[in-house]
């Protein structure tokens, strides 16, 4: 994973003092370089990250209050959902899942969203501090506030050392590695462009599927670009799949 240089600044005076936590609490600098390619900007809606040297990719923030998440929550199709079916949700079953590769933490908030306590582990801290805006402001929404407090929580580690210590820790372990894109940068969607940028692939993804075997009691799910090879070169138990993607299921036991 790639290390780059990114200042967290307020646009703001009011907001100086929240900044100053913010980069203490990540290990951030307050001061930009000239030849910074990203920054993190503290706003008085959220936490955003800016691309510098391309403005017209607009912020990218975390929002499960409003827009495509929003949006999947409501009609997405409920546990008839590829992500449910892959996971293992049932009626009856409301497994918990460790999110290995949280991300913006989308499919990680679907799967909160359906029933299911979610751990979501993230090694960037740029990555990590947006999820973690993105879910203090969802747990002060009177909607939805009161099951994201109870059913989705952060880590910001690094999910292969973390792993390694663990054992049939949760019933699911989630993994979606960042993949590189076949596709012309220009079509590809504006966070996965900054995300392939700023952290790059997830080159070492293949040893994160024997650590999460190990942690898991029922069951490993991958999701993977439809073109994208197994991870590890081990084939799964199950595929399933959707448009964009397929979710290769490792089966360990049956669900209870």
């Amino acid at each position: 994973m790639s290390s780059v240089h990114i200042a967290i600044v307020a646009d703001d005076e009011s907001l100086q003092a929240q900044v100053e936590i913010l980069a203490a609490r990540w290990q951030l600098p307050l001061t930009s370089n000239d030849d910074d390619l990203f920054q993190l900007q503290l706003t008085n809606e959220r936490l955003q990250l800016i691309k510098l040297d391309e403005p017209k990719l607009g912020a990218v923030f975390v929002d499960f209050l409003d827009g495509a998440v929003a949006h999947r929550r409501k009609f997405g199709g409920g546990r008839g959902q590829q992500i449910a079916k892959a996971v293992g949700l049932k009626s009856h079953a409301n497994p918990t899942v460790l999110d290995a590769t949280a991300g913006l933490g989308r499919d990680a908030f679907v799967l909160a969203s359906l029933g299911c306590t979610v751990t979501m582990f993230e090694r960037s801290p740029i990555v990590a501090a947006l999820l973690d805006d993105g879910l203090a402001r969802a747990k002060e929404d009177p909607e939805i506030g009161h099951w994201v407090s109870e059913r989705l929580h952060l880590e910001h580690n690094n999910s292969i050392e973390q792993l390694s210590q663990l054992t049939a820790s949760h019933e699911v372990v989630y993994l979606d590695p960042m993949f590189p894109h076949r596709k012309k940068s220009a079509q590809i969607k504006k966070e996965m462009r900054v995300f392939q940028s700023l952290v790059g692939s997830d080159d070492d993804a293949d040893k994160l599927l024997p650590v999460a075997l190990n942690a898991a009691t029922k069951r490993v799910v991958v999701k993977r670009p439809g073109y994208a090879g197994f991870l590890n070169e081990q084939p799964p138990s199950m595929q399933l799949t959707s448009k964009a993607n397929r979710f290769d299921v490792y089966v360990k036991a049956a669900m209870s």
